[in-house]
């Protein structure tokens, strides 16, 4: 998991999910509530999407490094 994540994921992960668990109780299920649901899972996608976007990463730069190795080989 710390591999995708850094700390600072973590830490908005944690502070976001605590801001809703606030925000519920203080609010209530009103139609406020909706509204902060969606700022958590807005949070949530973008961690999600950041999370994606490393693995990409990461594949790309193990193919890369796989076509370095060949073309070294060749020459």
């Amino acid at each position: 998991m710390n591999e995708h994540f850094d700390s600072g994921s973590i830490l908005i992960i944690a502070i976001t999910f605590i801001l809703f668990v606030i925000a519920l109780f203080v609010k209530g299920f009103t139609h406020n509530l909706l509204l902060e649901a969606g700022v958590f899972l807005v949070s949530v996608k973008l961690i999600i999407m950041a999370y994606k976007n490393s693995k990409t990463s990461r594949r790309i730069i193990k193919e890369l490094e796989e076509i370095k190795e060949k073309i070294e080989k060749e020459n």
